[in-house]
């Protein structure tokens, strides 16, 4: 789906700056370099992450606090662009943000996980952006029931990794759940995700998880086991 970008003083302010400031830190051979190891999933300025942050300082100071729609506008403008890291400045402005927002983001952040999709960003929109909504809002619970059996990976894998910072907190009925409803899913990157799901849970239950892993052991993946177990 499209989504049309909201109308926002803001971030024409935000884009002219960064669409002038994040070029100054380009560097070619560095940018090869990032794009081979991301796969080409896309191109790359060939920003380092502290210069890249440094940037993003600059690029923000004195733009003042943003509402949902400044947000929302920022990101699908960002994620417009083809080179990485603008993605990556979208990413970390949502993360910063999010307690701005409502569950009407949501859906936004749906289209940024299944467009231009790779760990690099899917990861911190899950667990930095989409946990921190559902968290605020328990409704949207359905809506993570309904990602975990969707047929886009990257959407699963969100669903499965958006209780990652949780702790305590952990709805781990939920996450059990979701692990074993994924547990054949082929693809390495699901695989990986729940195991790593549950390693973060491990370090709040650990008997829990290692209970939860020796009971389903002959339906997850020798991958997901071993993330799971990891230093438990």
């Amino acid at each position: 789906m499209t989504y049309a970008v909201p109308r926002s003083d803001l971030a024409d302010t935000v884009m002219d700056r960064l669409t002038a400031v994040y070029p100054t830190g380009a560097d070619a051979a560095r940018a090869a370099q990032a794009a081979a190891y991301m796969k080409g999933v896309a191109p790359f300025l060939g920003i380092p992450t502290p210069a890249r942050r440094a940037l993003s300082r600059t690029v923000l100071d004195g733009t003042g606090r943003p509402a949902e729609a400044d947000c929302a506008a920022i990101a699908l403008r960002c994620w417009e662009l083809p080179e990485r890291e603008y993605h990556y400045f979208a990413a970390d402005y949502l993360r910063r943000h999010v307690g701005r927002c409502s569950s009407g983001l949501l859906p936004v952040t749906r289209h940024l996980v299944e467009t231009v999709p790779w760990w690099d960003t899917v990861d911190t929109l899950a667990a930095h952006v989409v946990g921190p909504l559902v968290a605020a809002d328990s409704t949207l619970t359905a809506e993570m029931d309904a990602w975990i059996d969707d047929e886009n990976l990257w959407v699963a894998r969100t669903a499965l990794l958006h209780q990652l910072r949780r702790r305590e907190t952990t709805d781990a009925e939920r996450l059990f759940r979701y692990c074993l409803r994924r547990a054949g899913h082929p693809d390495f990157f699901i695989r990986k995700a729940i195991g790593w799901a549950l390693r973060e849970y491990g370090k709040t239950d650990p008997d829990a998880v290692r209970e939860f892993v020796e009971g389903a052991r002959d339906r997850l993946s020798p991958l997901s086991v071993r993330e799971a177990l990891k230093n438990l």
